[in-house]
């Protein structure tokens, strides 16, 4: 999946050589097709599911490829210790929001959804839900692509764009926080991150959620995807019940069955989110829409981490979208030249990312294919060898 994703370009994914071919089939074709094993297909659909929150046979393979390659690769992607899970705010990422309202003071409005925007005359007019008007210059729309469709535009959309909209939905997952006493799996000399395949059971993943100081001891678990849809149906105290049963199980401690407390969070119930972590692309769409993703219309531009093209899908992503498209702005303003629109994130001084290693096996050691390829030449190698050694004795006698 690496080397497939090192000829995507990250800001043009449509434009990769094989795009047209790797956007018809869908993830699910190609892991029945690199995967010559039920543990590697098992592990890879896996893959799929904790990474986009969606099934293999529902998201594109060019556009799958892709994120994993603009989040640095497989194992950047899916590694916790200098990986896209490492780290955590301390009080929480919410304080980003909350002191940036505090610096903007009453400008900023909340429980405000726009209902309409109007963009015919100089000033662009925004309605609100509750029938607020605003007037602007410029409006920057940072909602998943699909929420899209709840505003009505004047003029009306461009029909690529309207199309687009359409046909990217939002992953689906339920977070759940189970808190314990202690951290008993620590105990065991356990991280706490446990992988689960079974298809059985609730959680996919989860993550030791305890904070810096040992405090609140807890457990993160994942629902997603197919689990999460089914899971949705049923009542919080019953969800609960099988994801302690599922941990005491994979733990092997009946400590799991006793927390003392419990929080979750069902993202498909969020009518202004519509789901969890990103937007997805199925098969087709990628090559077809995809390249509208971050084109403005008219005095409208387009931010959200789907339109990222480092880190899409991750706060990073939300971050560099948000920071293009202010720039995208004060270029049409005459403040910010264009060739400065595109500027690279500077690597964090407090925070770097350490360079990916692989041991020597990794390395060295073939695919299936690349070992068949050696089994087939060394066969073909003794094979003529016998050949000319038989032929060698027959000459002499």
């Amino acid at each position: 999946m690496d080397d497939m994703g090192r000829e995507i370009p990250a800001d043009a994914p449509w434009d990769a050589p094989h795009a047209e071919e790797w956007d018809k089939i869908t993830m699910k074709e190609l892991i029945d097709k690199i995967c010559w094993t039920k543990t590697a297909k098992q592990f890879a659909s896996l893959f799929v599911n904790i990474n986009v929150t969606s099934e293999p046979h529902e998201v594109s393979a060019l556009w799958f490829l892709w994120y994993v390659k603009q989040c640095g690769g497989t194992t950047r992607i899916f590694s916790i210790t200098n990986g896209g899970q490492e780290r955590k705010f301390v009080g929480g990422s919410g304080q980003i929001s909350e002191r940036m309202m505090t610096l903007l003071g009453d400008r900023v409005k909340l429980r405000s959804p726009v209902t309409y925007i109007d963009q015919s005359n100089d000033n662009i007019i925004v309605e609100t839900l509750n029938h607020e008007l605003y007037q602007c210059r410029y409006v920057i729309s940072a909602i998943p692509p699909a929420l899209i469709a709840k505003i009505h535009f004047k003029p009306s959309l461009p029909a690529e764009r309207i199309q687009l909209i359409q046909r990217i939905p939002m992953g689906a997952i339920i977070k759940c926080m189970m808190y314990y006493k202690e951290a008993f799996w620590r105990k065991k000399d356990f991280c706490g991150c446990m992988i689960i395949e079974d298809e059985e059971a609730p959680i996919s993943i989860t993550l030791d959620d305890t904070k810096p100081d040992g405090s609140l001891p807890a457990i993160m678990g994942f629902i997603l995807a197919r689990k999460a849809d089914r899971l949705a149906k049923l009542h919080k105290d019953a969800r609960m019940k099988k994801v302690c049963e599922l941990y005491a199980k994979v733990l092997g401690s009946q400590e799991a069955l006793h927390p003392v407390h419990y929080e979750e969070k069902n993202w498909c119930e969020e009518q202004y989110s519509g789901g969890c972590y990103t937007a997805y692309f199925p098969p087709g769409i990628m090559t077809l829409y995809g390249r509208v993703i971050r084109q403005p219309v008219g005095r409208i531009y387009f931010a959200g981490t789907e339109t990222a093209t480092h880190w899409s899908g991750y706060m990073e992503g939300a971050v560099e979208a948000g920071e293009r498209a202010a720039r995208e702005v004060l270029n049409a303003l005459g403040k910010v030249a264009k060739k400065d629109i595109w500027i690279e994130e500077p690597e964090s001084k407090d925070v770097p990312s350490v360079e990916i290693t692989h041991t020597f096996w990794e390395r060295s050691l073939p695919s299936v294919p690349g070992f068949l390829k050696i089994i087939g030449f060394s066969t073909s190698v003794t094979a003529l060898g016998i050949v000319l050694y038989k032929f060698k004795l027959l000459t002499r006698s």
